[in-house]
């Protein structure tokens, strides 16, 4: 009976043990849930007038450009340009044979010599029949008096009839002759215009051929850079053939597209004398340009704006796709915040007793600081000097998130 006892006392006493444990054990405090805080930095604004500025993006171009064309047909003998070539004023660029230029202009000279000398030809004949005139003349007289001689003597019956027909046809050839003579007297007049006429259009074959020899050696007018070259040394071209394209530096613009709602803003500035400048954006060192046209056409996109650059350099190439800020008339009471800063287009955060507080506010452009960072310019009546903006850009933000906040940084 003992042995039988004795298990049940010991698991007996161990129940015993163990509620006198877990009566007597500490109670821990209960658990409260605590909020979560998101740490964020915040700027502390200051409104004021600042200039936005707008980014656009274009294609540069030369309004100077143009195309060397081969003035005559023949073959390239010099082409010391290459393609993307600098060349100084002066240099040449592509010459034709003087084997095929030299025939044309002996040609051209002795077609203008033959002419002088058909001109000076029918001179010497106008002189002539001014002499055989005289002398056919007086022949005519000679033969009408013969005629009146003749014609008493066959009324006395001294000759015979047939004589006086002789006669009359003396006195007919010779006023013939006359006639012949005087008619190529009057139409000298009109040959001497026609040889003239003639002599003109050999000076101007000659002239003609002389300039497009001269351009057959085509030398740079001014400092530039060739484009595109279409030929090479011993190419055979005809005339009007394209040969290369060279534009100078000078003058190069930038033809960019201005957004439908900012173009009434460009061509308002530019009717009120304004001038508009901007920067490139991707180029080091950057370009300095200035808006001097707006484009004749618009289209639903907007309308095309041009500009000078004004600081142009030898690595600049047509077509380049470029980049550039413009800026725009000042914006009072406007704050430059950064981008983290904006949630969607119209909405910033503040702080209010450790929670975000959202303010509509609306976008007014773009502007740089002082190291080149692009930061957005917004404006609202709300926004007040030493307000504290959030420029942390939290994914889950909204009103009343409650958030940590560092010391705020001074506005830029």
């Amino acid at each position: 009976m003992r042995k039988r006892l004795t298990p049940a006392v010991i698991v007996l006493i161990g129940i015993v043990i163990f509620i006198i444990l877990r009566v007597t054990r500490d109670q821990p405090e209960p658990v409260g849930s605590q909020e979560r805080a998101w740490r964020v930095a915040t700027e502390t604004i200051s409104p004021d007038a600042f200039q936005p500025r707008l980014t656009l993006y274009g294609q540069l171009e030369s309004p100077r450009r143009f195309t060397v064309v081969a003035p005559l047909a023949g073959r390239i003998a010099a082409l010391p340009a290459n393609d993307g070539a600098s060349v100084r004023q002066g240099e040449l660029l592509v010459a034709l044979d003087d084997a095929d230029i030299q025939p044309r202009i002996a040609q051209a000279r002795a077609e203008l010599a033959d002419a002088k000398a058909q001109l000076e030809s029918e001179k010497l004949a106008n002189d002539a029949d001014q002499q055989a005139l005289r002398m056919e003349q007086r022949l005519e007289e000679n033969a009408r008096k013969a005629l009146e001689r003749m014609q008493q003597l066959v009324e006395r019956q001294m000759v015979p009839a047939v004589e006086l027909d002789n006669a009359q046809d003396v006195l007919d050839r010779a006023a013939l002759t006359v006639a012949n003579r005087k008619r190529s007297l009057t139409a000298h007049p009109s040959r001497l215009a026609a040889q003239q006429a003639r002599v003109e259009r050999a000076e101007a074959a000659l002239d003609s051929t002389l300039r497009d020899a001269e351009r057959s050696r085509f030398v740079a007018p001014f400092d530039g850079v060739v484009g595109s070259v279409q030929v090479a040394v011993g190419d055979q071209v005809g005339a009007n053939a394209s040969l290369l394209d060279f534009y100078p530096l000078e003058g190069m613009e930038l033809r960019a597209l201005v957004p439908q709602i900012h173009s009434q803003d460009f061509i308002n500035a530019l009717n009120e004398g304004q001038q508009l400048e901007a920067r490139s954006l991707d180029v080091q060192p950057p370009l300095e340009l200035t808006l001097t046209r707006i484009a004749g056409q618009a289209d639903a996109s907007g309308i095309e704006a041009l500009f000078r650059v004004e600081n142009p350099r030898v690595d600049l190439r047509l077509g380049n796709l470029m980049a550039i800020s413009v800026a725009r008339p000042s914006r009072n009471d406007s704050v430059a915040l950064p981008y983290s800063a904006l949630y969607g287009n119209n909405t910033v955060y503040t702080l209010n007793d450790g929670r975000l507080q959202a303010i509509a506010v609306e976008q007014v452009g773009e502007t740089r600081d002082a190291d080149g960072e692009r930061r957005v310019l917004v404006r609202s009546s709300q926004l007040q000097s030493g307000m504290p903006i959030v420029i942390t850009h939290l994914p889950n933000a909204i009103s009343g998130l409650k958030v940590d906040s560092s010391e705020p940084e001074p506005a830029q």
